[in-house]
C-alpha cells in the first residue's frame, strides 16, 4: 500500500493518524502472524551478524566500544536483566543501549553483512543489535523477538525504497533510528502512539551528514549505525515515560523533508503493508559474500573470474586502463566519480579501501581471491604492482546501469556494471556482471548453508568449537526460545582470549 508523504504548513495541520510515523508504528505493532520463510530468514542473518561481530573482536572500534559499554553494567531486578555484549562473558549484563552500542560496532566494522539498495541504501541486519539487547533486558521469548527484527527490518526497507538520503549527502542510518524504535516497539507490543513518539524521537536524532562516508573515512563508519541503535533504545525509553517528540517530524514545515530533503514541494510514495498483511521486506535484501561495500560485491565476482581467465589482467605493463562502466550510486560513493584522492592513496585508512572500488578490483584481479583481512593489510595495498594496476581503473556512470539500479522489477534489478580494458598491445576486453553470485538471482544464491560456512569461516581463531556449536544449534530455533535462552545468540570467546587486546586500548572517561 502506497502511502503519500508531503509537507504539511503548520497552518494546514496533519491528523495524527496521517503522520508518517504514526503510519510506520501501526505496521510495526501489527500482529500479524509471521511467515515460516521470514522467520527462516531471520534466522539467517542473525547467524550472519554473529559471524561478522565475532570476526571483527581485535578490531579497536570494537574493543573501544566493548570498553564503554563494561562501564555501564546492569544490576539486575525481578523486571529487568540487561542484555549481553559479544566479547563479554555473558554474565555480565549491561544497560541495553550501551549493549546496542557495542554490539552494533561489532556487527558494523567489517561492513561484511545484510545490504538493501533502491533509493536509500541501508544494512537492515543493524536493526538486530538494538532489538535484541532490550529483548534480552526485558525477559522476551523468542517469538517476541522475531516480531521485532521483522518489523525493524519492514520499516527500514520501506523506506529505503522510497526516501533518498544520500541525495542531500545524510547518512543512510537516519533510517535505521526510526526502524529500530519500531522493532522494539514490535518486540514490546507498545501501542501505536507511544511506538509512533519514539520513531519520531529516533529520527530527529539520528540525522547526520554523510561526511562519515566521505574522503578518508574513520573509525565512525562502524559507530554511525550503532549510535543510531543506543538511539532508538533511549528514544522508546522516554516515549514509554509519556515524553512526546517534534510533530509532524517528516511532514512539518521545519521538518526533515523541507529542510533537509527534497524541500517543501516534495511528495514521496512509501510502500507499507496494509492492515494485517505480513511483514516480508527482509527477503528482498541480500547478504554479502565478501568484506566490502556491497556495491563492490558483483565486480569482485567478476574480477575474480577474469583475473583467472586472463592472468594478463593482473600485470600492469599489459594494461593501458580498465573502465568501470556502473550506476551513479556506484560511480560516487566508491568509484572515481568521489572525487575523493584518498581511494588511490595506498596508504588509506581500511574504511577508505572498503570504499574504493578501484583498489578492490586490481586486488581481485590480481589474487583471484577476497579476504575480510589479507586484502585490506598495508602490505597488500601497498605493494608496487598493484599500486599501478589500481591508477589505471576508473569508473563512468552509465545510464543504463543507473536505471537498473533504480528499477522496482526485482528481475533486473542491478548492482554491477560493464567493464572494459585496453591493453598494451592494442586488444580489449568487454565483459558485465549484474548482481553478486551470492545474490538470490546470482550464480550461488546464499542459503542457509552458506551463512552457516560464513560463520565458521569468521569464527575461526576466534570462538572455541564448542562455542561455534552452541551457536548454530541455538539460532535456528530461534522462534521458540524462552527467555533465558535469548543470552545464547550472543556469541563469546574463550575466557582471556581478549584480555591483551582490551589491556592496550587506550582508557577514556569511563
Amino acid at each position: 500500500m502506497l502511502n503519500d508523504v508531503h509537507v504539511h504548513r503548520s497552518d494546514d495541520p496533519l491528523a495524527r493518524r496521517d503522520e508518517l510515523a504514526h503510519r510506520l508504528a501501526a505496521v510495526a505493532v501489527d500482529p500479524v502472524a509471521v511467515d515460516d520463510d521470514v522467520a527462516e530468514m531471520v534466522v539467517n542473518r542473525v547467524i550472519d551478524n554473529a559471524a561478522v561481530a565475532a570476526a571483527s573482536l581485535h578490531r579497536a572500534p570494537v574493543v573501544a566500544a566493548r570498553a564503554q559499554a563494561a562501564a555501564r553494567l546492569q544490576h539486575r531486578s525481578a523486571r529487568h536483566d540487561g542484555a549481553t555484549v559479544v566479547g563479554l562473558d555473558p554474565d555480565r549484563r549491561v544497560q541495553p543501549e550501551w549493549a546496542a552500542w557495542a554490539n552494533g560496532v561489532a556487527v558494523r566494522e567489517l561492513d561484511f553483512h545484510d545490504t538493501f539498495l533502491a533509493a536509500e541504501y541501508s544494512h537492515p541486519g543493524d536493526n538486530v543489535p538494538p532489538v535484541l539487547a532490550v529483548a534480552q533486558h526485558v525477559g522476551a521469548t523468542g517469538e517476541q523477538l522475531l516480531r521485532g527484527l521483522v518489523a525493524g527490518y519492514e520499516l527500514q526497507i520501506d523506506l529505503t525504497r522510497a526516501i533518498s538520503l544520500h541525495a542531500h549527502k545524510i547518512d543512510h542510518v537516519a533510517h535505521l533510528g526510526p526502524s529500530a524504535a519500531g522493532g522494539i516497539g514490535a518486540l514490546l507490543g507498545l501501542d501505536v502512539e507511544t511506538t509512533a513518539q519514539a520513531i519520531a524521537q529516533a529520527l530527529h536524532t539520528t540525522t547526520a551528514t554523510r561526511q562519515s562516508r566521505k574522503g578518508l573515512i574513520s573509525t565512525w563508519k562502524a559507530y554511525a549505525p550503532a549510535f543510531a541503535g543506543k538511539q532508538a533504545v533511549e528514544a522508546i525509553d522516554r516515549a514509554l515515560r509519556g515524553q512526546t517528540s517534534p510533530s509532524p517530524i517528516w511532514e512539518g514545515e521545519d521538518g526533515v523533508i523541507a529542510r533537509l530533503l527534497d524541500g517543501p514541494d516534495a511528495r514521496y510514495s512509501v510502500p507499507l503493508p496494509a492492515p494485517g498483511e505480513s511483514k516480508r521486506a527482509i527477503l528482498d535484501s541480500y547478504t554479502k559474500e565478501h568484506s566490502a561495500e556491497y556495491q563492490a560485491q558483483a565486480w569482485i565476482d567478476l574480477a575474480r573470474r577474469l583475473g583467472r581467465e586472463r592472468p594478463e589482467l593482473r600485470d600492469p605493463a599489459a594494461v593501458r586502463r580498465i573502465v568501470l562502466h556502473t550506476s551513479h550510486h556506484t560511480h560516487v560513493v566508491i568509484g572515481s566519480g568521489a572525487g575523493d584522492p584518498q581511494k588511490y592513496d595506498p596508504r588509506a585508512s581500511r574504511e577508505t579501501l572498503d570504499h574504493s572500488i578501484p583498489y578492490i578490483v586490481a586486488v581481485a584481479l590480481q589474487d583471484g581471491a577476497w579476504h575480510h583481512e589479507r586484502s585490506y593489510a598495508p602490505e597488500r595495498a601497498q605493494r608496487p604492482d598493484t599500486v599501478e594496476l589500481w591508477s589505471r581503473i576508473s569508473t563512468a556512470e552509465d545510464a543504463e546501469w543507473t536505471r537498473r539500479y533504480h528499477s522496482v522489477d526485482p528481475a533486473e534489478k542491478a548492482f554491477g556494471g560493464r567493464i572494459e580494458v585496453e591493453f598494451v598491445d592494442g586488444s580489449s576486453l568487454v565483459d558485465e556482471i549484474a548482481v553478486a553470485d551470492a545474490h538470490p538471482l546470482g550464480a550461488r544464491p546464499f542459503a542457509r548453508a552458506d551463512y552457516v560456512r560464513k560463520f565458521r569461516t569468521l569464527a575461526e581463531g576466534v570462538l572455541a568449537d564448542e562455542e561455534v556449536e552452541r551457536f548454530l544449534e541455538l539460532a535456528p530455533r530461534l522462534r521458540s526460545l524462552r527467555p533465558d535462552e535469548l543470552a545464547g545468540l550472543t556469541v563469546t570467546p574463550p575466557e582471556g582470549s581478549l584480555r591483551e587486546v582490551d589491556a592496550a586500548s587506550p582508557e577514556g572517561l569511563f
